[in-house]
C-alpha cells in the first residue's frame, strides 16, 4: 500500500523531484498518469501492419506495454526522465562521408546507458521512498514492455516527431529516457500536445533505406538500426548497398533535424567514445577476433549483437566501401568463417568489388 499523504504533501514532494533528478545527472523529469489510450491504438495499428519485423517481443506482452498498471499492479503514476548523451562533437557527418570508416550510432560509442541510468533511477526511487515514507517503485530503461516515448510525451518532456523520435524544443533528441512506475499518486505535469515539426520533412527524405512510410510511421524492417541491431538473420541484398558504412545503428534522421541545433553536450564521462569507435576504420574492426570483440565491447551496448552479427554488418559496409587491397584481404580472411551468415555477407561484399 502507498503511504497516505495529503495533496499538499504530494505537491511538496513533486516540487523536490526536479532538484533530485538534476543532482543525479538527469536533465529533465516529468510525471504523468497511466492513460496511454491514444498511443495504444497507434501501437496496435503498427503491429498489425507488421512493421515490427522480427521483434516479436513488441507484441508478446499484450496490453502490458500500453497499460502500466497491468505490468506493475498498483501503478498510478509514472516518472519520466531524460539524460543527454553526446559528450563532444564526434563529427558524425565526416565519418559518414568517409566510406572506409565505420559509423556507429552516437548513443553506443561509450558505456551502455542501461545500467548507468537504471542505477540513477534506483537512487532516485530510494530517495522518494524515504521522503514519502514508503511506496512501490520500479525503474525501467528500455528493459521491459514500456512505451517510453509515449510516456515522455505525456509527461511533457517533448513530442514524438515525424521520425518517431522524441524531440525536446530546448535539447533536440540526443538523449536517453528512463521511467519509474509508482503507486504514489503524484501530481502530474501537462502533456506535450503540440508537435512542432511544422512542414519539415527532412528526416523522412534523408533516410537511406526510405524506412518511413509517412510522417510519424516507421517500417522497422527497412530501418538500418533494426537491420544492424535487432535483425538476426541475413540482410536483404536490396537494402545492403543503401546502408553505406553504418555498422551499428543509424542517426541520419536526427542529424538532419533542425531541432538538434539545440542539443546539449553532457558531462557524463561514461558516454565518451571508447576504443576510437567514433571514427575507426572498417578493416581494423573486421579483423577483431571474438575475444577482442568481447574485450573491446565490455560494458558497451554493441556487445548485445555478438561477434557474428558484428562481422555481418562490417562485411556489408566493406562491400559498400572502396575496393582497397586491405579490404579484399580482410574479407578473404573470413571467407571460411564457421558462420554461414558471415560467409554469405563476405561473398556479397567481395562481389561488389568485381561489379
Amino acid at each position: 500500500m502507498p503511504p497516505e499523504l495529503s495533496q499538499q504533501e504530494l505537491s511538496a514532494l513533486r516540487a523536490q523531484l526536479n532538484d533530485w533528478a538534476s543532482e543525479l545527472g538527469f536533465q529533465q523529469l516529468g510525471v504523468t498518469s497511466i492513460d496511454l489510450g491514444e498511443h495504444e491504438e497507434y501501437l496496435q495499428r503498427w503491429l498489425a501492419a507488421g512493421y515490427h519485423g522480427s521483434m516479436d517481443y513488441m507484441a508478446a506482452h499484450g496490453t502490458k506495454r500500453s497499460r502500466p498498471e497491468e505490468l506493475l499492479h498498483g501503478t498510478c503514476a509514472v516518472l519520466s526522465v531524460r539524460m543527454d548523451y553526446v559528450t563532444h562533437d564526434t563529427q558524425p557527418l565526416t565519418v559518414l562521408d568517409s566510406p572506409e570508416r565505420a559509423y556507429v550510432s552516437r548513443y553506443a560509442l561509450g558505456r551502455d546507458y542501461h545500467k548507468l541510468i537504471r542505477n540513477r533511477l534506483a537512487a532516485l526511487a530510494k530517495r522518494i521512498a524515504k521522503e514519502a515514507g514508503g511506496g512501490q517503485y520500479r525503474a525501467f530503461v528500455d528493459s521491459a514492455p514500456v512505451l517510453e516515448r509515449a510516456i515522455a510525451e505525456r509527461a511533457g518532456l517533448g513530442w514524438i516527431a515525424k521520425n518517431t523520435m522524441l524531440i525536446n524544443d530546448k535539447a533536440g533528441s540526443w538523449f536517453f529516457l528512463g521511467e519509474i512506475y509508482t503507486d504514489l499518486p503524484l501530481p502530474t505535469d501537462p502533456p506535450q500536445h503540440s508537435k512542432h515539426c511544422g512542414s519539415c520533412t527532412a528526416c523522412l527524405e534523408i533516410c537511406p533505406t526510405q524506412a518511413f512510410t509517412g510522417p510519424f510511421e516507421l517500417d522497422a524492417r527497412r530501418c538500418i538500426s533494426y537491420l544492424t541491431i535487432e535483425h538476426k538473420g541475413s540482410i536483404d541484398p536490396e537494402l545492403r548497398p543503401l546502408m553505406g558504412n553504418r555498422v551499428f545503428g543509424c542517426d541520419d534522421c536526427q542529424l538532419v533535424c533542425p531541432w538538434n541545433k539545440f542539443a546539449q553536450l553532457t558531462n557524463e564521462s561514461d558516454f565518451a567514445p571508447r576504443h576510437g569507435l567514433d571514427s575507426a576504420d572498417l578493416v581494423s574492426l573486421f579483423l577483431w577476433d571474438e575475444a577482442t570483440f568481447l574485450k573491446n565491447t565490455e560494458g558497451s551496448a554493441i556487445r548485445r549483437i555478438g561477434h557474428e552479427r558484428w562481422l555481418r554488418n562490417l562485411a556489408v559496409a566493406l562491400g559498400n566501401g572502396p575496393p582497397s587491397q586491405s579490404a579484399r584481404e580482410a574479407l578473404a580472411s573470413r571467407a571460411d568463417h564457421p558462420s554461414e551468415l558471415v560467409r554469405e555477407h563476405v561473398v556479397w561484399a567481395l562481389a561488389q568489388f568485381k561489379a
